[in-house]
């Protein structure tokens, strides 16, 4: 095809598609699928060889989010059983990222449901990323905490923050259909924030929640232009309970088509294998790895994923291999560029002037500013304790209602159970 041979040149040369040759790239023939794999596959390897970079979530606070986003399970009013529990202590996010480092993580993800996060947050967080450095030095660790206020970006930097991930999740279009609680530009916002405090920023997309393939590119050409070093490409889960239960639009190969679409936009970024894979692609998981570099190991936020010794069986017998400490994921020239703009902000641990963040950001789990307020200090007894949330999202703050759609042939449409073990209960981690 002359599209793939075109769309391969521009990729080799960090040029963008057009819109209507990533609408074509979503729009190919399932007998043209291998066809596309393989010209995305060309751009991948180029940039990033063979390796695939492991990272490992934490959960540091899950459930009783104010927020309404219509595809999270810790979204207000949440009627999808996960589990539920406050702040977990530095040295407990310290032993559950120890799981995923020793599975092979090169990065640790620090997630924290709500708005936003307090400045007692903020130093929380700093502590737990210390205790994380202090026990494994070259693990990355990347922050998701939400809407950070003033300077809150350069502490969580100065802490030994590598990377901040706030995701636009879909077009700036459709973006009020799944959320009214925060604004897509909120979402813009904070992922300027976190690259002017001298961090890498993490950004990227949900697919599956009903969006047009329009949509999707218009996603993918803003995230772009916001050049963040990494970007996630989440499936949708359907979790029974949120208002996105019945969203089954994604097959195995439509999922293949949306990564080729994303590589051949953003030739040169880590491209992130995220939430959803195992549901979606299912046996084809491994060829998304000629489309993908990074991938997460093991469980989820709120879902259980597949085995950590299944990904490192998966990886090393599709032919590639796991990305080691003492390598640089990004290419030369981007590395080159973060290290410029941490040097300009003094580095961790180090003064930063002029190069304080103001405004939003959001976890993926749902976000918009929140004032801070006084606390109740924890006890042993308090730190996990369930909080009262109200039942139900106000009718004035809810998303619109997202009429109920036939599932597309080839979609998986059970149930998804969520997580039961892992950070925050008594049983191991899949890690």
């Amino acid at each position: 095809m002359e599209l793939l041979n075109t769309l391969v040149d521009k990729g080799l040369r960090r040029e963008p598609p057009t819109r209507e040759e990533a609408l074509a790239v979503l729009a190919t023939a399932d007998d043209d699928l291998l066809d596309v794999v393989a010209a995305a596959g060309k751009v991948r390897r180029a940039w990033f060889g063979r390796r695939v970079k492991l990272n490992y979530l934490v959960n540091l606070k899950s459930g009783l989010c104010p927020e309404d986003c219509s595809y999270c399970s810790q979204r207000l009013g949440s009627q999808t059983g996960i589990l539920k529990y406050t702040w977990l202590k530095p040295e407990e996010a310290a032993a559950a990222a120890g799981a995923g480092v020793a599975g092979g993580a090169k990065r640790v993800c620090l997630v924290a449901s709500g708005r936003g996060p307090t400045d007692r947050d903020v130093e929380r967080v700093s502590r737990t990323i210390q205790a994380i450095k202090e026990q494994h030095e070259d693990v990355e660790v990347c922050a998701c905490l939400g809407l950070l206020s003033d300077g809150q970006a350069t502490r969580l930097r100065d802490a030994g923050a590598d990377a901040y991930n706030h995701n636009l999740n879909t077009s700036e279009a459709t973006y009020g259909d799944i959320t009214t609680t925060h604004t897509y530009a909120d979402r813009v916002t904070t992922v300027r924030q976190a690259q002017a405090a001298g961090m890498s920023a993490c950004s990227g997309l949900i697919a599956g929640m009903g969006e047009t393939d329009e949509d999707l590119v218009d996603v993918v050409f803003s995230l772009r232009e916001l050049d963040p070093d990494s970007v996630p490409v989440n499936f949708l889960i359907p979790i029974e309970g949120t208002p996105l239960a019945e969203k089954w639009h994604l097959t195995p190969q439509r999922c293949l088509r949306i990564l080729a679409m994303v590589r051949f936009v953003c030739p040169d970024v880590e491209v992130r294998l995220a939430g959803g894979r195992e549901i979606h692609l299912r046996s084809l998981q491994p060829l998304a790895l000629h489309l993908a570099n990074s991938i997460f190991l093991g469980d989820y936020l709120t879902t259980e994923g597949q085995a950590g010794k299944d990904d490192l069986a998966m990886i090393a017998d599709a032919g590639f291999e796991v990305e080691g400490t003492d390598t640089t994921t990004l290419p030369a020239h981007r590395a080159d560029a973060l290290a410029a703009v941490g040097a300009a902000c003094g580095g961790h641990g180090e003064a930063a002037a002029g190069c304080g963040s103001a405004g939003g950001g959001c976890a993926p789990c749902g976000d918009a500013a929140t004032p801070e307020t006084p606390e109740t200090p924890e006890t042993p007894e308090t730190s996990k304790t369930s909080e009262t949330v109200p039942a139900t999202v106000p009718a004035e703050a809810a998303p619109a209602a997202v009429p109920a759609a036939t599932p597309a042939a080839g979609a998986r449409t059970d149930l998804v159970s969520v997580r039961r073990r892992g950070a925050g209960t008594d049983l191991p981690p899949n890690a």
